[in-house]
């Protein structure tokens, strides 16, 4: 059985809120840094969190930011239809039925084109989007990303009667940053939440098909069910990300305050390909790795303090091509478990990893076909590997 590409060990991820769609996956979300072995828990608590309404002083206020903004957030109904059988008896026909999912969008651009959550438009046959002037009209799919829930529709539509958005630098976002979310949770048009940026720090979620998505932003501006694919603002109105997902407590799936964005610089990247050829291709290397921390270094005398630990390599991967081992011996530390024994990736053509994060984004940066050198230790000696990158599966 082949093993994936590199996927984030998610310690205790119970559930994570899907925004938008017909459900929501409930229960108290756990949300494990990469590859640490250490687990931030999200208390179960019953009350909501309020969110903090202020803007910073340097910034737009947000009816500013509203007024400029709102009329370039959407709303999106997809319908997807199905046939079912409404009775126990074989002979009769069966009936078509109908499902709809409602999410935000943003327009970014005077020839149509609009950005929302992946999970939004999945499986849709139909797509509509609702504009401030009330006007409705059926969008077609550009093309989509599962591995960052992202989705760029377009429509046909007087380039006068759209407002598109600006993308902003989600490199500069900072804890504390007051932001403005304005999307349709519950339905309810264009509805504004302001907060915080409550941080940037190693969070990661998991997008659709099971791929971790990084760098995603947490806030507390309140964000609830048809608030995903809409934009998260700066004090500057600039777009710093596209809501997508959720933590909740107790079953319910109501905001409690903790709500994620994926960044605006993913966007970008994901957006300009998708515009250009319809989807996403990812370098792809074929293993399971963890993130290298110098307690697990010291504890078991690996030769370096930071890296990638290749714990498995797939079946017919450029891993296992390339001549990359995996661990050998499993260990349990603090009850997390580490397959030990294999090599340890520090380098990607010069460029230092020092975490399984930091691979991926080096990964992000390169192409299926190309031929990279690996800087590893393998043991106690380091080497050169030559990979030639594969192409990203649909699904880990």
């Amino acid at each position: 059985m082949s093993l994936p590409t590199l996927v984030t060990r998610a310690v205790g991820v119970l559930g994570i809120a899907v925004l938008g769609g017909l459900a929501a996956l409930g229960g108290v979300a756990l949300t494990g840094n990469l590859g640490g072995g250490t687990t931030t828990v999200i208390e179960r608590s019953s009350a909501s969190v309020d969110a903090a309404p202020a803007v910073s002083e340097k910034g737009m206020s947000i009816a500013e930011i509203y007024d400029r903004a709102a009329p370039g957030v959407v709303q999106i109904t997809s319908t997807s239809g199905q046939t079912e059988r409404v009775t126990p008896f074989p002979s009769d026909e069966p009936v078509p039925r109908t499902q709809q999912a409602l999410g935000s969008g943003f327009v970014i651009d005077k020839t149509g084109h609009i950005v929302t959550n992946y999970h939004v438009i999945e499986g849709a046959d139909e797509i509509e989007v609702s504009f401030s002037n009330q006007d409705t009209l059926t969008a077609k799919l550009v093309g989509s990303d599962p591995s960052t829930d992202i989705a760029v529709l377009r429509v046909e539509a007087s380039s006068r009667g759209l407002t598109p958005l600006d993308l902003g630098d989600s490199g500069n976002v900072r804890v504390g940053d007051s932001v403005v979310a304005i999307g349709n949770p519950f339905g309810l048009n264009r509805s504004a939440t302001a907060g915080i940026v409550s941080s940037v720090q190693e969070r990661t979620i998991t997008a659709p098909n099971g791929y971790p998505i990084d760098h995603v932003i947490q806030t507390d501006a309140a964000i609830n069910r048809g608030n995903s694919g809409g934009p998260l603002l700066n004090g500057q109105g600039e777009v710093i990300g596209v809501n997508s997902q959720i933590s909740t407590a107790d079953g319910s799936t109501g905001n409690v305050g903790i709500g994620f964005a994926v960044p605006s610089n993913t966007v970008k990247n994901v957006v300009a390909q998708l515009i250009d050829k319809g989807k996403v291709d990812r370098a792809y290397i074929g293993i399971v790795g963890t993130t290298v921390e110098p307690e697990l270094a010291r504890l078991f005398r690996l030769p370096v303090d930071t890296g990638v630990l290749v714990e498995r390599v797939g079946d017919n991967t450029p891993a296992e091509r390339a001549g990359l081992e995996p661990g050998t011996s499993d260990v349990i530390v603090e009850g997390q478990s580490y397959r030990l024994g294999g090599d340890v990736i520090v380098a990607v053509d010069g460029r230092r990893v020092a975490s399984l994060e930091e691979l991926r984004d080096v990964l992000s940066t390169l192409k299926p076909g190309e031929t990279v050198r690996l800087a590893v230790f393998r043991k106690e000696e380091r080497q050169t590997v030559e990979l030639k990158l594969g192409r990203q599966p649909r699904s880990p």
